[in-house]
């Protein structure tokens, strides 16, 4: 994770140059490697505060931070870039550290074991291209993910689709294939198809990821379909034989069991939505939806209260 500067000195983003200063002269004082005898941790801790410093008080580097964010600027800069113009000896002999002791120019690295650059982590950049004078690395590209609607036949059979997606700031279009069985939560990579890579680097890829639009009657768990399939009462007490039209078109005679209960499930094996490595398909469950009358004529009133009599 990407040093946070402000939170390191312990500021808010509005802080003043005076602000900055006040902050990590305390913390300076309190972590110098005088006060903390050899700990690592503590010696770790004062050289993040230094890195901290050396970024906010100069106003520069300070702009390129708040305007890249933590994570892009330490990506762009080395600390030979960070700790360019930043000479720790004076500014600890500002604070009372005497001369400053192996912190002055050029003694800065050595005491905490440093080749190139001031806390040891070698400078990335050998030419012109930043503010700071020298050459930015190039980096991958940031991966981009597109929600694409699918309909159930089309996560059943496969389609090709169009898509526009901003790429580098400009706007593209891509045809995507999409394979049988992209399925919710699922996804397809298109290689290189992502952000360019900054200062030369290779692109990010696209990853599709599906977002089914469903009819009403119809959900969906994971390669298998529920469907309903709407019954009369007399059907479900007495068993009957329906019909039913799957989403793929294909048509089943099933048998209701007379008895069938409001919701009870039907299964059609291997009538469901293909796995996407070809290995068959899910399964159609068909869920039974008993259509209650919402009123009664008289002659279905006079055999309903007979049914009644008869303890039904």
């Amino acid at each position: 994770m990407a040093d946070d500067y402000y939170k390191i000195l312990g500021i808010d983003k509005s802080a003043s140059a005076a602000e900055i200063k006040k902050a990590y002269r305390k913390l300076a004082l309190k972590y110098h490697p005088d006060k903390t005898k050899g700990d690592k941790g503590l010696e770790d801790k004062f050289k993040k505060i230094s890195e901290a410093y050396a970024v906010l008080s100069d106003a520069e580097k300070k702009k390129q931070y708040d305007t890249y964010g933590s994570a892009d600027f330490q990506q762009r800069f080395s600390q030979e870039d960070i700790f360019r113009n930043f000479d720790l000896g004076d500014i600890l002999k500002e604070f009372g550290f005497g001369g400053g002791g192996n912190f002055g120019r050029g003694g800065f690295s050595a005491n905490f074991g440093g080749g190139g650059s001031p806390f040891g982590r070698q400078g990335g950049f050998s030419g012109g291209g930043n503010p700071f004078g020298h050459q930015a690395q190039a980096r991958r590209g940031k991966d981009l993910e597109y929600e694409l609607p699918l309909s159930l036949e089309e996560m059943i059979n496969g389609t090709k689709k169009t898509i526009t997606i901003s790429q580098g700031g400009l706007t593209k279009a891509i045809e995507v294939k999409i394979p049988k069985g992209l399925t919710k939560g699922k996804k397809i990579r298109l290689a290189g198809k992502g952000e360019p890579g900054p200062h030369g680097g290779p692109a990010g890829n696209l990853y599709i990821k599906s977002a089914p639009t469903l009819p009403p009657g119809i959900t969906l768990e994971e390669n298998n379909i529920s469907m309903d399939q709407e019954v009369r009462l007399t059907q479900a007490l007495l068993g009957d034989k329906i019909q039913v039209t799957t989403p793929a078109g294909k048509t089943f005679n099933l048998t209701l069991p007379p008895g069938t209960s409001h919701k009870a499930k039907m299964r059609i094996p291997g009538q469901g939505i293909p796995h996407m490595k070809g290995n068959g398909c899910g399964d159609l469950l068909v869920v039974v939806n008993i259509a209650m009358p919402k009123a009664l004529n008289h002659r279905q009133t006079e055999l309903i209260n007979e049914l009644k009599e008869t303890g039904l």
